[in-house]
């Protein structure tokens, strides 16, 4: 993987992960009550305005699409943090407790981006964020699929693998918005 792609995608990610230990910080881990189709649908409403943006043109809320897709990484890494603690009932995990977690979770994301660019060839510098937004709401009406069959699939990778793509096409919606707002 190039190495540009490699200080992007870490650049993201650092900026992910301040906001989540922010926000744990703020909020504790109310998270913890959500079942993973809830978390699904959480991701599904950020995905969801920012086509609804991208289809308009316009926006009510200022709130900026990268915040969007900066919540579908982390809701995503929460996402997976619960399958790890799904045998584990606490509802309230401190920030270091959970940072080990989220950076298992990150750095075997960012694995699978390298192994991915390496044989894509970055083919996703040259897609448009339309089209990966549409790619990501794809994925998660594929997750919504797998929990609506209780996790069961024929011949699927299962919720973790496509909460894992979501991670990986978010962040490079946000190195393209970066380096179109540079331009």
């Amino acid at each position: 993987m190039k190495t540009q792609t490699v200080g992007e995608y870490n650049q993201v990610i650092t900026l992910c992960k301040e906001l989540f230990k922010k926000k744990t910080i703020d909020y504790g881990t109310a998270w913890r009550i959500l079942r993973l189709p809830s978390i699904t649908d959480q991701i599904f409403i950020k995905a969801q305005r920012i086509r609804s943006i991208q289809e308009k043109g316009t926006q009510m809320v200022n709130d900026p699409i990268q915040d969007e897709f900066i919540g579908i990484i982390n809701y995503c890494i929460i996402a997976l943090i619960q399958l790890d603690l799904k045998d584990d009932d606490r509802l309230e995990l401190s920030f270091e407790e959970l940072q080990p977690l989220y950076d298992k979770w990150v750095d075997a994301t960012r694995s699978l981006l390298e192994n991915k660019n390496h044989d894509y060839g970055e083919a996703w510098r040259d897609m448009r964020v339309s089209s990966i937004t549409d790619i990501i709401l794809m994925k998660l009406y594929r997750v919504k699929q797998i929990e609506d069959n209780q996790g069961k699939t024929l011949a699927s990778e299962g919720v973790d693998a496509n909460y894992q793509d979501m991670i990986n096409y978010s962040v490079f919606c946000l190195i393209k918005l970066k380096e179109a707002k540079n331009a």
